[in-house]
């Protein structure tokens, strides 16, 4: 069962949630108080307050491994509902064989393992040493309190900087929560030189001191505001109470690439709207299934999940009656998966973007049906090995092109276009906030690396994300009508590394397609033993180049001499 300090912390989550789930504040989805005849405790039809009391009883009984037997299948699990933030009580202790901990002699505050973990488990604080050294003072122990004392940092950014503007300086902490990691060393990659996080075995001692590290971040408040600063969007999830909407506790893959975008997504939400301002409407896919896995959901907001293709119809059906109401200041996200939108729903999302209705959509773009067994989709890479796309003595992997959703979507009226990765953490936070603060149609397609379907490891999700970018895999790319009438003008591929090449250039030569294909397990069979990459990987790499060409002839960008 998850330590007592984790159960409190998502109670208190839990209770604050439930506080703002009410019908006038979220997708008309609240509960009224409904009680049965036939048995003595209300039926699940509770007030918010009440429910997260009542279904206590369910997580409790999931974490003991006695659900099964005990509980019985009330209207509640019929109706398919669950509350805000469950997540939080779920132990994933358990799984991996490792876990990170933290040399704060090295740390930077850079924030990049907080805003890559998948799993909300790198969490941070920046706070007065007056505020830490209170808290330390409670801890009788001396040799425990030097323990805890070593979780926080003097780094330029917090302590330097502020002394030489004549403020108040702060210490920056890194803790690590061991019942919502997973051990897919992330944190440690995306570190990088700094060698601030390394992974260490997973023993009953470095749970016991992440354990007793979490005990010491729940008791500190939050972040000082003056730390968190609006220009430095990195920052965000320093602001744990206001941005971390998304709690963790998520049934998804060790390093999942679709959970760092999604994180991220609430953070900058949860900034510029708080979490009474906004509602989701899932199409199925990993993200529903790993959002919803009875009885843990991550998510502190209003959430819903629909059918394989319809959720932009869902969504439309929500937003009009949201206007009705004259709540025009809520914002409404939509949540699928490459299939959902580039596939099986394609023509609900395109009925969504002509509508001119304010719905904010966002892609989880894994290149696969990673949730039914890794079928190839319509955004799956010519070449790309899949299921119901092999690669075997007659067919070489995907033979069909790959569709360009953001190219398609740029040609509806009128409509807010964006390709970012979640390794991209400024172009991502300012993309969302750009979509969120256009009134009509955005579609925010995202690279998300499918460890298990892409064949690459745990830890690779940004750095795929990356090379993925730098190879023209998937340009990032703005297209906000607000900047002019003409798609030049319209159009902004700002961001990608040498914009007016072909190629970005580094000592090893152009970083091409072949290059990525080179990286990932997918593509393996493409390459003999010498190395070389067969013409059907040529192929495909000569169809994203000139995908990238389109680009910046759109954009009107100089095109490379021939």
């Amino acid at each position: 069962m998850a330590e007592s300090h984790t159960v409190h912390r998502a109670l208190a989550d839990l209770d604050r949630a439930a506080r703002s789930f009410r019908v006038e504040e979220g997708l008309e989805s609240g509960f009224t108080l409904e009680t049965s005849p036939e048995v003595d405790r209300p039926l699940f039809g509770l007030d918010p307050e009440r429910q997260v009391a009542e279904f206590g009883r369910v997580t409790a009984a999931y974490q003991m491994g006695t659900a099964s037997e005990e509980l019985p299948a009330d209207i509640g699990l019929a109706r398919s509902l669950i509350p805000p933030g469950t997540g939080a009580l779920r132990d994933f202790s358990y799984v991996g064989t490792e876990v990170p901990v933290f040399a704060n002699e090295n740390c930077v505050a850079c924030m990049e393992c907080v805003t890559e973990c998948p799993d909300t488990a790198i969490l941070a604080k920046a706070l007065p040493p007056a505020t830490i050294d209170a808290d330390l003072a409670r801890v009788e122990e001396r040799e425990r309190a030097d323990e805890l004392r070593a979780h926080w940092s003097v780094t330029k950014k917090f302590h330097q900087s502020f002394e030489k503007a004549g403020e108040a300086p702060g210490l920056f902490g890194i803790f690590v929560d061991p019942s919502k990691c997973k051990g897919c060393a992330e944190c440690v990659d995306v570190c990088g030189d700094h060698d601030a996080l390394r992974m260490v075995p997973k023993t009953e001692e470095t749970l016991a001191e992440a354990r007793r590290a979490m005990g010491h971040f729940d008791r500190l408040p939050d972040s000082a505001e003056h730390f968190v600063r609006e220009r430095i969007a990195v920052d965000r999830m320093l602001a744990c109470e206001k941005t971390h909407l998304y709690v963790g506790g998520a049934g998804s893959c060790a390093g999942c690439g679709e959970a760092s975008a999604l994180r991220m997504l609430m953070a900058q939400v949860g900034w510029e709207k708080g979490r009474e301002r906004v509602g989701l409407v899932a199409a199925t896919g990993c993200n529903t299934v790993y959002s919803s896995t009875y009885p843990y959901n991550p998510f502190l907001v209003p959430w819903t999940n629909s059918l394989f293709e319809n959720a932009p119809a869902v969504a439309m059906g929500v937003r009009r009656r949201w206007d009705q109401k004259g709540w025009h200041d809520k914002v409404l996200w939509v949540i699928g998966g490459d299939g959902a939108m580039f596939d099986i729903g394609f023509g609900s999302l395109s009925r969504m973007l002509a509508s001119g209705l304010d719905i904010n959509v966002i892609v989880l773009d894994t290149q696969v049906y990673s949730n039914t067994g890794g079928q190839a989709s319509t955004a799956s890479f010519p070449a790309q090995n899949a299921k119901m796309a092999p690669h075997g003595t007659a067919q070489k992997g995907k033979l069909e092109a790959r569709k360009d959703l953001a190219r398609i979507a740029m040609m509806h009226p009128d409509c807010f276009v964006a390709q970012t990765t979640a390794a991209h953490a400024n172009h991502f936070y300012k993309t969302v906030s750009d979509a969120m603060s256009f009134r009509g149609p955005s579609v925010v397609v995202t690279y998300t690396t499918c460890q298990p379907e892409h064949g690459v490891g745990d830890a690779d999700s940004a750095r795929q994300a990356r090379l993925a970018v730098e190879s023209r895999t998937f340009p990032l790319l703005t297209y906000d009508p607000r900047r002019g009438a003409s798609i030049r003008e319209r159009l902004d591929l700002r961001g990608n590394p040498a914009v007016k090449a072909d190629w970005k250039e580094d000592a090893e030569g152009p970083v091409d397609f072949v290059r990525f294909a080179r990286s990932e397990g997918r593509f393996r069979k493409h390459f003999d033993a010498a190395g070389a990459p067969s013409s059907e990987l040529l192929a495909a790499q000569a169809e994203i180049l000139h995908g990238w060409r389109t680009l910046q002839e759109l954009a009107g960008v100089p095109q490379p001499a021939a």
